[in-house]
């Protein structure tokens, strides 16, 4: 995997890097956008905190096989778009080794690897 290095332009992106397989192209039918209420108002939408408001707008993401690996700005994770053999496709916390073309299982008699959804009990 080749590690994309930020070149630096702000105290901000000192030391930033970013992974090559993220893609930042969600599919459109699985998000939608969050209302953000927040940028310094009270509950009443008086401002009590100066200086804050705008802001990239954010899309939520909704939650087989890995197709895309994302990053998510309202969980700060990356998230990936599975695509199930039924045609379905969602999204769901991007397991830490996975790549994309990993198969996710789910079950009870499935090898325990990153990713697979084991049930918590034996029974």
């Amino acid at each position: 995997m080749a590690i994309h290095l930020y070149k630096t332009s702000t105290p901000g992106t000192r030391n930033g890097a970013v992974d090559s397989q993220v893609k930042s192209n969600p599919r459109n039918n699985l998000i939608y956008g969050q209302h953000r209420c927040g940028k310094g108002r009270n509950a009443r939408g008086i401002i009590t905190a100066r200086h804050r408001g705008g802001g990239h707008k954010r899309l939520y993401h909704i939650y087989g096989r890995i197709i895309t690996i994302e990053y998510d700005p309202n969980q700060n994770a990356y998230i990936c778009l599975i695509h199930y053999g039924d045609g379905e496709k969602r999204y769901i916390l991007h397991p830490r080794g996975a790549i994309i073309g990993d198969t996710i299982v789910s079950g009870t008699e499935v090898p325990i690897k990153m990713g697979n959804a084991l049930p918590l009990s034996a029974v």
